[in-house]
């Protein structure tokens, strides 16, 4: 697995396009082993080795209760949407995933650029993968004729606030999508965590945005969480440390009777929960026992819906948490997940 990366860039450089065209080809070669394969590509793409960083433009002063907010974005389409919720809801710092650069199917542009541009806040911005073809098979089919810009996936954090000390932290490095599922998404990287400290708190305080994988088991998103875990035991040993986002726990209860059970003992049926309360950690103030997940633009997902995005903090004092619907202004959905919100005071 990549060591933490912490070489911060003013902006990632695209692959190049002969290496993603070598990579489609073994990506397709069952004689390969799959791990080594991709390992091979994974070290060539020097956007896998680095963090892009803008700088806030005029950061305030520690205003005392931050709101912090989660979102699973699904490649990050409509950036005015998504401004108009982290308005809506006051976020002070917001926590990305799936949020694409140079991808046809979210128009070629750089999504966390183009969302903060014309504001005063600053990003921070990791890949996650390296997409080789046009995403799922509806994307492929929507958008396969089309030319990627960069073929860039990943994780942000945005805020107004001053953002340091930035850690890209891989989770996982198995090569479990380079070769697809169904034949679509074929993907060079891996899950990972955006970990920054928040420049001017009056004590250390961390922010990380993570994604764990989809398509595993509990023991596997337990396996990823160690991960994080022991890299934030590194860099923020016993610091103040807020985490959030799509945690795919899929295997907690969704029937309307078993929510109390979503706070009261999430470890049951996702063991991560007990490593994060080892860790440190409490949940049970900063999310709603509710789920989060939702039919989508493209109704891809049926009900009974699941819980899979969390903010869990450590040394904080987390409040308020909020549910906010994930629509745009016309009431059609920007993703398959609700933004989730909490109140922090250090």
């Amino acid at each position: 697995m990549r060591p933490l990366i912490d070489r911060l860039v003013p902006a990632l450089e695209a692959p190049e396009p002969l290496i993603l065209e070598e990579a489609r080809h073994a990506s397709l070669r069952p004689s390969l082993r799959r791990e080594e394969a991709h390992r091979h590509f994974l070290e060539r793409i020097p956007a896998l080795h680095a963090i892009e960083g803008m700088p806030s433009a005029h950061a305030p002063p520690w205003p005392g209760t931050v709101r912090v907010a989660a979102f699973n974005a699904q490649r990050l389409r409509n950036r005015p949407a998504l401004r108009h919720l982290m308005d809506e809801v006051g976020a002070t710092i917001t926590l990305l995933s799936e949020a694409d650069c140079g991808m046809a199917r979210s128009g070629n542009v750089h999504t966390i650029r183009e969302l903060t541009s014309g504001t005063e806040e600053g990003y921070l911005y990791g890949v996650e993968f390296v997409e080789l073809d046009h995403g799922s098979e509806d994307e492929a089919r929507r958008w396969g004729g089309e030319h990627n810009g960069c073929s860039l996936h990943g994780n942000a954090l945005v805020s107004g606030l001053s953002l340091e000390d930035a850690h890209l932290i891989p989770l996982e490095e198995t090569g479990f999508w380079f070769r697809g599922l169904d034949g679509f998404q074929r993907r060079i990287g891996g899950r990972m965590a955006l970990a920054a400290r928040v420049a001017g708190a009056p004590k250390p305080l961390w922010v990380v945005s993570v994604h764990l994988e989809s398509k595993t088991d509990p023991a596997d998103r337990q396996a990823q969480m160690k991960s994080l875990l022991r890299a934030l035991a590194a860099i923020a040993p016993d610091e103040a440390c807020i985490i959030g986002g799509d945690l795919n726990t899929k295997a907690l209860p969704r029937a309307e009777g078993e929510r109390r059970l979503l706070l009261d003992a999430p470890e049951r049926y996702e063991p991560l929960f007990a490593d994060l309360k080892d860790a440190g950690f409490e949940w049970r103030f900063a999310n709603l026992a509710l789920p989060t997940q939702t039919p989508g633009p493209t109704d891809k997902h049926r009900p009974p819906f699941g819980k899979l995005d969390w903010i869990v903090v450590r040394g904080v004092t987390a409040c308020n948490p909020q549910i906010v619907h994930a629509v745009d202004e016309q009431g059609r959905p920007i993703s398959d997940h609700e933004m989730i919100a909490a109140d922090i005071v250090l």
